[in-house]
């Protein structure tokens, strides 16, 4: 699913109640089935980027065309259906339900689809980030690279048509990291979805044919 942000800003009032701009950008576009690593300083809009593609949080002005369809300036709960229903998000900080076990995590993450929840898919999901053996654990028993593990496997539980990440390798050992970026990759080429993911991994980047600077294209205003 092809990805249009044309003036899109952002700004966040600090203690003192200044605002500050965080993102001013101009353009941006991801086409169908185009996998893109996003790289960039620290504190420097990446997350802030992907929340506002996601719909969580609102842009101040500007277009986003998700698949063709404008998604700025409508209401939350039409966000949170198309992004339910299209968008696929790897969480830096995985935002799993602490009561739940990883299965019922992926389930419910099915669930918010209208759709019946695929237990079928979500197991073998889970297996193929190597957590079928953590399948009835909830995220405390679990370290923070299978907690991370977990939080991929939700993110591709609805065969997204676009998928982001945010630093989904930035927790897990060498091997886990290539499964993982081996598993989002390959999945979103087998459906034809479209990737972009942050990373401040080289190695990871490098396996990218595009990588972005943030810096090239945003380009924050005094305010």
């Amino acid at each position: 699913m092809s990805l249009e942000l044309r003036q899109v800003k952002k700004t966040f009032r600090d203690p003192s109640g200044a605002r500050i701009s965080i993102l001013n950008v101009s353009e941006f576009q991801l086409g169908q089935g185009e996998q893109i690593a996003l790289v960039g300083s620290s504190g420097g809009g990446k997350t802030t980027l992907l929340n506002i593609i996601a719909g969580i949080t609102s842009a101040d002005s500007g277009s986003i065309r998700i698949g063709g369809v404008e998604t700025f300036g409508r209401q939350e709960g039409w966000r949170d259906r198309f992004r339910a229903e299209r968008i696929g998000y790897v969480f830096q900080t995985f935002h799993l339900l602490p009561a739940f076990t990883a299965l019922e995590n992926v389930l419910l993450g099915m669930s918010f689809r209208g759709k019946p929840a695929d237990r079928k898919q979500a197991v073998h999901l889970l297996e193929r980030v190597g957590l079928g053996h953590r399948l009835h654990h909830r995220p405390v028993q679990m370290s923070v690279g299978e907690q991370q593990r977990v939080s991929v496997a939700r993110a591709l539980a609805n065969t997204p048509q676009l998928l982001l990440a945010d630093e989904p390798t930035a927790n897990v050992d060498q091997a886990n990291q290539q499964n993982i970026l081996d598993l989002l990759r390959n999945s979103c080429r087998e459906q034809n979805a479209s990737l972009l993911m942050v990373t401040h991994a080289a190695e990871v980047a490098a396996q990218f044919d595009r990588v972005s600077q943030l810096a090239d294209f945003n380009r924050p205003e005094p305010v």
